[in-house]
C-alpha cells in the first residue's frame, strides 16, 4: 500500500470519527429537547401507561406540531449508526473485536428504537383519528390494537431490545476506551457503568424494583452521549488515527 493510500485512509477515518462525534452530541441535545416538549405537552413518558380512551385524543390534540415532533423523535435513534462506526474507527487499534460487536449493537439499537417510536406518528395517529367517530364496539377494537402495538413495538422491540442494544454498546465502548491510552479512564468507566444501568433498567416492565436504575439511566444516557461525542470530535482532530 502506498503512502498516499495510507494518508487517504487516515483522513477518511478522521472524517468518520468527527461525523460520529457530532451525531452523538447533536442526537443527545435533540433528545433532551424532544423529551422536554413531549413531557410538557403530552405528559410523556407517564402517558405510555395510559388507556387508549385517554391517550389517543391527547395525541391528536397535539396537532401537526406534535406529529412532527414524534416523527423527529422516531428518527433520532439513527444517530447510533454513525456513532457505532466512529467508535469502531477510533478504538479498533486496541479493541477491534469489542468495537466490531459494539458497531453491530449500535445498528440494532437504531433499528429497534426507531421501529418502536414510529408507531406514534403513524399507526397510533390513525387510531387517534378513527377514535373520535367510532362507536363503542369499534373503540374496543381500536383499544386492543393500541394496547397490542404498545406491548410489541413499544415494550418488547423499542424498549427491551433497543435498550439491551444501547446498554451493550455503552459497555463495549467503555471497554474500548479503557484499552485506549489516549482516552480518559473516567469516560471508559462511565460507559461501562451507564451501560450496566441500562441493562438493569430495561427490566422495569417486569418489576418495579429496577425503576431507580431506569430513572438514573435516563439522565446518564444523554450526558454520556455528549461526553463520548466530544471525545470523538477531539480524537478526530488531534493525534494519529491508527
Amino acid at each position: 500500500m502506498s503512502v498516499e493510500h495510507i494518508r487517504l485512509g487516515v483522513a477518511q477515518a478522521r472524517g468518520t470519527v468527527f461525523v460520529g462525534g457530532v451525531a452523538l452530541i447533536g442526537g443527545a441535545l435533540a433528545f433532551l429537547g424532544v423529551f422536554t416538549w413531549l413531557a410538557i405537552r403530552f405528559n410523556y413518558p407517564d402517558v405510555l401507561d395510559g388507556r387508549a380512551a385517554d391517550v389517543l385524543p391527547a395525541l391528536l390534540a397535539t396537532g401537526d406540531t406534535g406529529r412532527a415532533v414524534w416523527s423527529l423523535y422516531a428518527l433520532l435513534p439513527l444517530v447510533w449508526i454513525p456513532a457505532g462506526v466512529a467508535t469502531f474507527e477510533a478504538l479498533r487499534a486496541r479493541a477491534a473485536g469489542p468495537m466490531r460487536l459494539a458497531m453491530v449493537f449500535a445498528s440494532l439499537a437504531a433499528l429497534s428504537m426507531m421501529l418502536g417510536l414510529m408507531r406514534w406518528p403513524s399507526v397510533h395517529w390513525e387510531l387517534a383519528r378513527a377514535w373520535g367517530g367510532a362507536g363503542e364496539s369499534e373503540r374496543t377494537v381500536l383499544a386492543a390494537v393500541f394496547d397490542g402495538l404498545n406491548r410489541y413495538l413499544g415494550n418488547f422491540v423499542g424498549e427491551f431490545l433497543g435498550e439491551l442494544s444501547v446498554g451493550a454498546f455503552f459497555v463495549l465502548s467503555g471497554v474500548g476506551l479503557l484499552r485506549e491510552a489516549r482516552a480518559p479512564r473516567w469516560l471508559g468507566w462511565w460507559g461501562v457503568v451507564a451501560g450496566a444501568l441500562g441493562l438493569i433498567g430495561m427490566w422495569r416492565n417486569v418489576t418495579s424494583a429496577v425503576d431507580v436504575f431506569a430513572e438514573v439511566n435516563n439522565y446518564s444516557l444523554p450526558l454520556w452521549m455528549i461526553a463520548q461525542g466530544t471525545w470523538l470530535v477531539r480524537r478526530s482532530r488531534g493525534g494519529e488515527m491508527n
